[in-house]
């Protein structure tokens, strides 16, 4: 039984067999399970980071910080998520540590400050742009649902799980994150049409 080999690791049916035996040759110090594990995983885990961030770099070591947390831990994985779920969460938990950390954040810059550092630019890019820093405006418990779940696909439920909140919570913070960036591209939108 693979309960007993991981020293821990109890499956209560939401990873499937093939998880399973990956967590299991882990947990005994498989190589090339790693590499497996970090291989399926890693890019999701460095998008969630970067879009967290805005910082190629910290996203790089929210990774590396990520990985190391889930193979030390991995033998406590309990399955009352899937992996990938689990694997997030300690995502966004590490990305967020990086950040504080290094005091790196992004700030949202003012949008005129934005117009004059950027006068060239095309408006498709300079509307992208500030979209991103409308998006990095948003606090962190809003910012990290609306990255989790509009621009990474995640389900209320995984997020729920990955941040230790409710999957209404989830979709609470979803709504407040969408009006805010609604009433933030609203006058730009008007602006556009005239």
């Amino acid at each position: 039984m693979i309960a007993s080999t991981t020293e821990g690791f109890r499956s209560h049916g939401m990873v499937g067999t093939e998880e399973r035996d990956l967590i299991a040759r882990v947990v005994a110090g498989d190589r090339e399970a790693e590499r497996l594990l970090y291989d399926r995983h890693a890019a999701r885990v460095y998008r969630l980071a970067y879009r967290i961030t805005g910082d190629a770099d910290l996203a790089l070591d929210a990774v590396q910080e990520t990985f190391i947390r889930v193979f030390r831990d991995l033998a406590r994985f309990e399955a009352r998520s899937t992996l990938a779920t689990w694997i997030h969460s300690v995502a966004v938990s590490t990305t967020q540590n990086v950040a504080r950390r290094e005091h790196r954040h992004r700030k949202a810059e003012p949008l005129q400050a934005a117009a004059a550092a950027h006068p060239a630019v095309d408006h498709d890019h300079a509307l992208r742009e500030h979209i991103e820093r409308m998006v990095d405006g948003l606090g962190d418990d809003l910012r990290i649902v609306f990255i989790m779940a509009d621009l990474e696909g995640f389900s209320h439920e995984e997020i729920a799980t990955a941040l230790g909140i409710s999957p209404n919570a989830s979709r609470i913070r979803l709504s407040r994150a969408r009006q805010q960036l609604r009433r933030a591209l609203t006058p730009i939108v008007r602006d556009s049409h005239d």
